[in-house]
């Protein structure tokens, strides 16, 4: 089972380059909400701690992340960043 995901399901990524500068990169995953999850979140990990790093990245590196429903279940994360200035 991959990350994020509902045994049988995969997941997918997107990337979209916009007219405006921006790039905007998503991953879709099949867990959501509606299973108990939490919301993904920005962590502060301890130092000894294998996990919890990903959204501190995405967040110090991005114009802007975000988290959105995804039908017919699942989630989209997604992070934009400003190249053209």
């Amino acid at each position: 089972m991959a990350y994020g995901t509902r045994r049988g399901h995969g997941f997918l990524v997107r990337l979209e380059v916009g007219g405006d500068g921006c790039v905007r990169v998503e991953v879709h995953d099949s867990r959501g909400e509606e299973e108990g999850e939490r919301r993904p979140r920005v962590c502060e990990p301890g130092a000894a701690d294998v996990r919890g790093r990903g959204l501190l990245i995405v967040a110090a590196l991005a114009d802007g992340w975000g988290v959105e429903g995804r039908e017919p279940f699942g989630k989209v994360v997604w992070a934009r960043f400003d190249v053209m200035g």
